[in-house]
């Protein structure tokens, strides 16, 4: 606690995971931007918490960055990196990873990680079904809406 009662603000990492269907620009932005939506959703975060985010692919996945699907979501401002991950025999193929750097007053157990489709089998405990993703996706548009209100009125 601060000496005026509050809790500090703290930086904190979110992780997050999910598979492409395929090596094209259109599945790694969809599902990237899946991901992203949910992730800000289920943090309930704005653009200002966001320190930055380092997303790695799968060496199978080339067709784009990932970062760029973030950007639709007005991530302009935050530092983005994007990496292949190592070739390890066996590990899962076709994937998006994500760690996000944020600054926040919650406590690492209030942190939402976020492990969609194929990617869950990397973290089942962190696995999100897919009527949250429904439910996150929705929460997500209705934020988006009220933000372009409020940037109007």
């Amino acid at each position: 606690m601060t000496a005026h009662g509050e809790t500090p603000i703290v930086s904190r990492g979110i992780r997050g995971a999910t598979t492409a269907t395929a090596n094209t620009a259109e599945d790694i932005l969809e599902a990237t931007q899946e991901l992203v939506t949910v992730l800000i959703a289920l943090n309930d975060l704005d653009t200002d918490d966001i320190v930055s985010a380092i997303f790695t692919t799968t060496p199978d996945l080339t067709a784009m960055f990932p970062a760029l699907a973030a950007r639709t979501f007005g991530w302009t401002d935050v530092p983005m990196m994007c990496a292949h991950e190592m070739a390890v025999p066996g590990s899962l193929p076709q994937a998006v990873r994500v760690l996000v750097q944020i600054n926040t007053r919650k406590s690492n157990s209030e942190i939402r990680h976020i492990y969609l489709k194929g990617a869950k089998q990397l973290r089942p405990e962190w696995g999100i079904s897919d009527e949250e993703v429904s439910r996150a996706s929705s929460l997500n548009s209705a934020r988006q809406n009220n933000a372009s209100v409020s940037a109007t009125s």
